[in-house]
């Protein structure tokens, strides 16, 4: 054999071995996750809000409790979370928002229905009438299209 082939051999089976281990590792995540979310829905509880700010921030800047930002791993501290400071009744409080759901909040003096699972906004819905959808970010090369009337 030459060796050519013989690295050729090499480099295939490396590539066999990181998709099997990639394969079983995302397996193993999608157990987690179901478990999470079956966690999240069954301490899930419905609270009527006035949504005062929302932004991106990181988390450390986000203005959470210790305990939150210490359960958060490394690698993920450094990175924005969508937040929202809402007043819940006569408290205002700092909550953590699904990245799906935080284009629909309206800020100003819209009250809605969310549905709240510790301080993580699972969704949302309007108390008078729906929420109003963004327009959708043009991509880049819809940019340069012309407009056909």
């Amino acid at each position: 054999m030459s060796t050519g082939t013989i690295v050729l051999l090499v480099v295939l089976a490396i590539l066999i071995a990181g998709t099997v281990a990639l394969y079983f590792f995302g397996r193993r995540m999608e157990k987690k996750q179901a478990e999470q979310k079956e966690q999240m829905d069954a301490v899930a509880q419905t609270v009527t809000m006035m949504v005062i700010d929302k932004k991106k921030l990181k988390l450390k800047d986000a203005g959470f409790p210790a305990i939150v930002v210490e359960n958060t791993p490394k690698y993920l501290r450094r990175s924005k979370v969508p937040v929202v400071k809402a007043k819940i009744g006569p408290q205002i409080m700092t909550l953590m928002c699904d990245a799906e759901v935080f284009p629909l909040i309206p800020v100003g003096g819209k009250p809605i229905k969310a549905v709240l699972s510790g301080i993580y906004i699972t969704s949302v819905k309007g108390i008078r009438g729906s929420l109003e959808k963004p327009q959708p970010k043009k991509k880049f090369m819809d940019r340069f299209k012309k407009e056909k009337k």
